[in-house]
């Protein structure tokens, strides 16, 4: 449990999706004091696109916290509620970008928990470019945000291995629960005045620092030309979500989108056909050649279609035979 000069501080706590959520109830749970939390406005989701409310806001509401959901970070309207609730600290978890007004504003700072080891992986997506280049360690780092992406004097950080079997998914999953731990650990480190925040400089002039950047389409589309070691990284990096894809030719259509959700590798440098294309005894593996070998297929996803394993998708439709 928190103790008694931490569980006065008042917190007001940023966030919006289910990594966020379990750093929230951690300190609720700690009997901190989390007088506020401020979260994305609703968005449309689902195929009626109805107003679907964050996770961390159903959370919040459910604990009875009072949430704010400012479409400006700079709305006059929003800053000055914010002020009027005279909080200590902001913790940032999975949110936007804050302008000086706001991270400024607590006596005590505002500290921001990033999924990776500062300063690598500064950005939006550091579970999944952790994966993407075969990394076989990251962590959780806390830091006092200032006015750059990621580049904050250091709090605390804590490590995890990277398993061969992990997907974003899982990785993201270890994150959640290591950080929730370090988010109680940072704020009653910084009430009691025992951390001494570490600049980043040092790291960066090393050469350590690197970064991660937003997710998009095309950033998820497979190219063939890599070798098989790498692109099966690739899938597993963004596995669930928002997916590794390329185009196939199924069923005598022209070529169409395919999610790949897993896959391994064949190594074959010898007598392979072109980059890109397409092997299958139509029964029950899916294989495309890339440099070095071929990347194995396991799951997969038509768009419009369910996520399938190989063997289920290759029983109701046709590609290449071997």
């Amino acid at each position: 449990m928190a103790n008694s000069s931490s569980k006065d501080c008042r917190i007001i706590f940023m966030g919006t999706p289910e990594f966020a959520v379990a750093s929230l109830q951690a300190l609720v749970e700690a009997g901190h004091r989390v007088v506020a939390v401020v979260t994305q406005p609703d968005k449309p989701a689902g195929r009626g696109l109805q107003l679907q409310a964050s996770a961390v806001k159903r959370y919040a509401l459910e604990q009875k916290i009072p949430v704010l959901q400012p479409a400006k970070m700079k709305d006059e309207d929003f800053l000055r509620e914010l002020q009027q609730l005279n909080a200590d600290l902001f913790i940032v978890a999975a949110f936007r970008m804050l302008p000086e007004v706001v991270w400024r504003m607590p006596r005590l700072g505002t500290f921001n928990l990033h999924a990776s080891l500062l300063p690598q992986y500064r950005g939006a997506a550091p579970i999944s470019w952790a994966i993407i280049n075969g990394e076989t360690e990251t962590g959780v780092t806390t830091f006092f945000i200032d006015e750059n992406i990621d580049t904050g004097k250091i709090l605390l950080s804590e490590k995890v291995k990277i398993l061969p079997s992990d997907t974003a998914a899982t990785l993201h999953d270890k994150l959640k629960e290591i950080g929730k731990h370090l988010a109680l650990k940072t704020v009653e480190g910084i009430v009691a005045g025992s951390i001494s925040p570490t600049s980043q400089e040092y790291a960066c002039n090393a050469g350590k620092a690197s970064a991660a950047p937003k997710l998009f389409k095309d950033t998820c589309r497979i190219s063939w030309q890599k070798k098989a070691c790498e692109l099966v990284n690739f899938v597993r990096g963004l596995s669930p979500y928002p997916a590794a894809w390329c185009e196939l030719a199924v069923n005598g259509a022209p070529p169409q989108q395919v999610k790949i959700f897993a896959s391994h590798a064949e190594y074959a440098p010898e007598n392979l056909p072109p980059a890109g294309a397409t092997l299958t005894d139509g029964r029950s593996f899916l294989k495309i050649a890339c440099a070095d070998g071929f990347l194995h297929v396991d799951e997969l996803q038509l768009s419009g279609k369910k996520r399938m394993a190989t063997a289920d998708f290759l029983r109701g439709n046709k590609l290449e035979k071997l």
